[in-house]
C-alpha cells in the first residue's frame, strides 16, 4: 500500500484524502498544536505533530517517522519552495509535484519570465531595477505593478499610478513579500488597466508527455486575489484559446515539467493581446471548476477529471495514458470562496467560533471545506473557510445555482463574505461578463438591506404565545388589535406574523440576536435601557479593527502629527492594514508595541486634535 502524507491542512488537505483513500492509499495528516483535532487530523489514517506547516525539517522527519513515500503538498506552506523538494528527495522521499530545479524556474517571477521568452510565449513589458539598464522610477510610464518575485496570491503587490507613491508601494510590497515568501525581490511591470486573467490547467508526466486542461477565468479578483473562479472562460474566441493554450504547454515542455502547474495569462482588453504572468507549480485552489467540466475519453467512455489522481499517478511513475484529443468540455462551473472576512467593513479578517455552520447541498453544487459547527477559525492562518461550486449545462444555470447556493450558506459566531459572493455573482456585471481584474477595486458592491433580518430578530424577540398573565393578546377598547412591538438593534420594530418571515437562521443570545438571511449575517445588540450607552472613543481613538499583530508602531506619546499621516501597521491573515491620524494633532496615547498580538476593538492610539483644527 502507497502512503501518502499531507503537508497541509483544511479543505486541500480533506480534498486529496478523498482521492489518495478512493485509490487505496493510506494517508498521514501533519498537524500544529492550534489544529489538534482538526477535520483533516481525523480522516486521515494517521497524525504527526509539527510545530510549523512552514517548517522544512519537522516535515520532512514527519513523513519518515510516519512510514510515507509520497508527500502532497497541497498550495500555500511548502507547496511551491524548492528546499523542500531537495530535502525530500535526498530522503528518498517524492514530492507529488515538479522537481525542485522546476520549482527554482517556475516558482519565480523573475526566472519564469525567462523561461516564458525561451519557449516564445509572450511576457509583460517590464523595467530593469538592477544593474547597468536599471531604469529611474521617476521615469516610469505609469501606472506599474509592483510585485514579489518569490510568490503569488495576491500578496506583495501594489499598483502605482505616479512616481509619488512608488517608494511607500514598493517598501510596502517588499515588507509583505518578506513575510510571505521569505524573500523580498520585487518586480515592476507596466498595469494593464483593463483585463481578463486566464490560466491554463496543465499536467506533465515523466515521460515526455505534457497536456493541458483548458482554462479558467479568474478575473473577478480584488487586490490581486481570486474571489470568483469559472471554467471555461466565458470571453474568450477559440482562436485565443487555442493560442492560450499552446503557449501554456510549449511554457511547460520548455522546463521539463512535471505534475499539475497552473500557466497564468493576463489578456489585453484594449488589444486583444496575451502575456504570461506566471506559473503555480502546484494545484490551485479553484481547480474544482475544471474538474467539473473537463471530461477524459477513455476505454469506459466519458469520466469526469480528477486532478489529484492524475498527481498521484505520475508521482509513481506512470505514464499519463491520455492524449490531447481525449480530454474535452462539457457544461460550466463557477466558483466562490468563502472567506472570514466581513467583505462590507474593509474586508477586515474575522476570527471566532463558528457556532452554526451549515453548507448548501443540491444538484450542481459541490462544497469542499473543513468547517463545521463549534471548530475556531483563528487569525494564524489563510482566511478561506471553504468552496462553494455550482455546475450547469451553460453559464446561466451555473450562476444561478451558485446565488441560491450562496443563499443557503449559513456561518454563525463570525462574519463571513458569503453574502457579498451571493450579491457579487446576482449583479449584472458578472452576469454579463464584464468584470475586469480591477472591478472590485473600482467599484463598490452594495451591502443587502436587513429588512428580512430585521423582521426575523423582532420575531424571536417577541413574548411567546400562550397563557399568563403577560401574554400577547392585542386587545384593546374601540380598536385594531395593538400592535406587538420589540427593540431590535436601537429600533422599535413591529412583530409580524411569523408566515410572512421567510425561513432563515436566527440565534438569540443574552446579548445579541444573530441573524443569517441570503447568506449575510447580521447581529443586533440586546437593547438594555440601564445600561451606559456613553460612547466608548472618540472620533481621535484608533481602536484595532482586526484581530491580529501589530507590525509597525511609527509615532510616540506627545508627538505632532498631520492629517492621514501613518501611525502604524498591523496584519492579519497576511493582509496589512495602515493605521493613520484622522487628523492633524498630538498623539496621547500609544497602546501596543512592534510585535504584540492584539484583539479586535483593543486600543492602538489615541490622538488630540490640534487648535483650530475641526
Amino acid at each position: 500500500m502507497n502512503t501518502l502524507l499531507i503537508a497541509n491542512r483544511g479543505e486541500i488537505a480533506l480534498r486529496v484524502m478523498r482521492t489518495a483513500r478512493r485509490l487505496g492509499w493510506e494517508t498521514v495528516a501533519i498537524h500544529t498544536d492550534l489544529d489538534a483535532g482538526a477535520p483533516h487530523t481525523r480522516e486521515a489514517d494517521r497524525v504527526v505533530r509539527v510545530e510549523s506547516y512552514l517548517d522544512i525539517d519537522a516535515v520532512v522527519a514527519a513523513a519518515r517517522e510516519s512510514g510515507a513515500g509520497y508527500v502532497h503538498p497541497g498550495y500555500g506552506f511548502l507547496s511551491e519552495r524548492a528546499p523542500f523538494a531537495r530535502a525530500l528527495a535526498e530522503a528518498g522521499i517524492t514530492l507529488v509535484g515538479p522537481s525542485a530545479d522546476v520549482m527554482d524556474a517556475m516558482g519565480r517571477k523573475d526566472a519564469a519570465r525567462d523561461v516564458a521568452v525561451a519557449a516564445g510565449v509572450p511576457v509583460v513589458p517590464s523595467y530593469a531595477l538592477d544593474g547597468p539598464d536599471a531604469a529611474d522610477p521617476a521615469g516610469f510610464s505609469y501606472p506599474v505593478l509592483v510585485k514579489a518575485a518569490a510568490g503569488g496570491g495576491g500578496k506583495g503587490m501594489r499598483v502605482v499610478r505616479s512616481a509619488g507613491d512608488y517608494d511607500e508601494a514598493y517598501a510596502a510590497a517588499q515588507r509583505e513579500a518578506r513575510s510571505s515568501f521569505g524573500d523580498d525581490t520585487i518586480l515592476v511591470e507596466k498595469y494593464v488597466e483593463s483585463g481578463r486573467h486566464i490560466e491554463v490547467q496543465v499536467m506533465g508526466d515523466t515521460h515526455g508527455t505534457v497536456l493541458h486542461f483548458f482554462e479558467r477565468d479568474c478575473s473577478t479578483q480584488r487586490r490581486h486575489q481570486k474571489v470568483l473562479e469559472e471554467a471555461p472562460a466565458p470571453t474568450i474566441s477559440e482562436e485565443q484559446r487555442a493560442a492560450i493554450t499552446g503557449s501554456a504547454v510549449a511554457l511547460a515542455r520548455q522546463c521539463g515539467y512535471t505534475g499539475a502547474g497552473t500557466v497564468e495569462f493576463l489578456l489585453d482588453n484594449a488589444s486583444g493581446e496575451f502575456y504570461f504572468l506566471e506559473m503555480n507549480t502546484r494545484l490551485q485552489v479553484e481547480h474544482p471548476v475544471t474538474e467539473e467540466v473537463v471530461r477524459l475519453r477513455t476505454g469506459r467512455g466519458s469520466e469526469r477529471v480528477d486532478l489529484v489522481e492524475l498527481q498521484l499517478l505520475v508521482a509513481t511513475g506512470e505514464p499519463l495514458g491520455i492524449a490531447q484529443d481525449d480530454i474535452t468540455l462539457e457544461g460550466h462551473a463557477i466558483e466562490a470562496r468563502v472567506y472570514a472576512e466581513d467583505s462590507f467593513n474593509g474586508f477586515l479578517p474575522q476570527a471566532g467560533v463558528a457556532t452554526h455552520v451549515a453548507w448548501p447541498r443540491g444538484e450542481g453544487v459541490r462544497v469542499d471545506h473543513a468547517l463545521g459547527s463549534g471548530q475556531e477559525v483563528s487569525t494564524s492562518y489563510d482566511p478561506m473557510l471553504g468552496k462553494v461550486i455550482a455546475v450547469g449545462a451553460d453559464r446561466e444555470e451555473a450562476r444561478r445555482r451558485l446565488v441560491r447556493a450562496l443563499h443557503r450558506t449559513e456561518i454563525a459566531g463570525l462574519t463571513t463574505n458569503a453574502g457579498f459572493l451571493r450579491v457579487l455573482a446576482e449583479s449584472d456585471e458578472f452576469r454579463d461578463a464584464t468584470i475586469d481584474t480591477a472591478w472590485l477595486d473600482r467599484n463598490e458592491v452594495q451591502a443587502p438591506d436587513d429588512d428580512v433580518a430585521v423582521q426575523l430578530a423582532a420575531a424571536a424577540l417577541a413574548p411567546p404565545a400562550g397563557s399568563g398573565p403577560w401574554r400577547s393578546d392585542g386587545w384593546r377598547l374601540g380598536g385594531e388589535p395593538a400592535p406587538v412591538r420589540v427593540v431590535v438593534g436601537t429600533e422599535l420594530v413591529d412583530v409580524r406574523p411569523a408566515s410572512s418571515a421567510p425561513a432563515a437562521f436566527v440565534r438569540v443570545t443574552s446579548s445579541a440576536v444573530e441573524v443569517i438571511d441570503r447568506g449575510q449575517r447580521f447581529v443586533f445588540d440586546r437593547h438594555d435601557p440601564f445600561g451606559d450607552h456613553a460612547v466608548a472613543a472618540g472620533d481621535g481613538t484608533l481602536l484595532a479593527p482586526m484581530p491580529g499583530t501589530v507590525l509597525a508602531v511609527n509615532v510616540a506619546e506627545g508627538q505632532a502629527v498631520g492629517e492621514g499621516e501613518t501611525l502604524g501597521v498591523m496584519e492579519a491573515m497576511k493582509m496589512e492594514l495602515a493605521l493613520k491620524a484622522p487628523f492633524a494633532g498630538t498623539v496621547t496615547t500609544v497602546g501596543a508595541a512592534t510585535g504584540d498580538l492584539v484583539k479586535l476593538g483593543a486600543l492602538l492610539f489615541t490622538v488630540e486634535p490640534a487648535e483650530g483644527s475641526s
